[in-house]
């Protein structure tokens, strides 16, 4: 849960920068978010997540 909600705050800073610095506009922002909002309910979501958790472990067990 916590790496979900870092994923979706971490998305939403991105995608305000480039809409103040004009490398995105209002209405593909809406299209990027209601794409997002609309796929979350598919039946692809589970694999998506999947996919996540996995570079998210991968990530984790790297050693600096």
């Amino acid at each position: 849960m916590a790496i979900s909600l870092s994923v979706v705050l971490l998305l939403a800073i991105i995608l305000v920068v480039m809409i103040r610095s004009n490398n995105i506009k209002a209405g593909p922002a809406i299209v990027a978010i209601l794409f997002g909002f609309f796929l979350a309910s598919t039946g692809m979501a589970p694999s998506i997540q999947r996919f996540l958790n996995s570079i998210a472990e991968t990530i984790n067990t790297i050693k600096f």
